[in-house]
């Protein structure tokens, strides 16, 4: 992870997600790390995040970036997104498309995620007036 750049830090985290990748999710998610799951708005620590994609329990076959904007506040970045998923999740597949929130933090010598949010998109039934 580059101290400079949060937002290769939360590419990484996409990339750890669907490989995987344990070793860079320990990385990069800070020990304290919640987020509040996009499907059922849980929230979900580190330990049990890190569970579910040991069980393979939730697979990410893709996560694709439509846009982000990222702000820094000090040792503080903020990144906000869409992403569209497709994966499973206790062998159901899903496919969604979502907004996000990622709440960076300095720490040591990178960026810590401490905090994720995902919304769930879905579209408006057209109202004929």
């Amino acid at each position: 992870m580059s101290k400079q750049n949060p937002e290769r830090a939360d590419q990484e985290f996409f990339t750890a997600l669907i490989e995987g990748d344990h070793a860079a999710l320990n990385r990069i998610l800070a020990d304290d790390f919640q987020l509040i799951d996009v499907m059922t708005g849980s929230a979900v620590s580190k330990a049990a995040l890190g569970e579910i994609l040991g069980e393979r329990g939730l697979r990410f076959d893709e996560i694709n970036r439509i846009d982000y904007r990222v702000r820094i506040y000090g040792s503080t970045a903020i990144i906000t997104g869409q992403t569209k998923m497709v994966g499973s999740f206790t062998g159901q597949r899903f496919e969604l498309d979502s907004r996000y929130t990622h709440v960076f933090v300095e720490q040591g010598n990178g960026w810590r995620m401490v905090a994720a949010q995902g919304t769930q998109i879905i579209e408006r039934p057209v109202i004929d007036s």
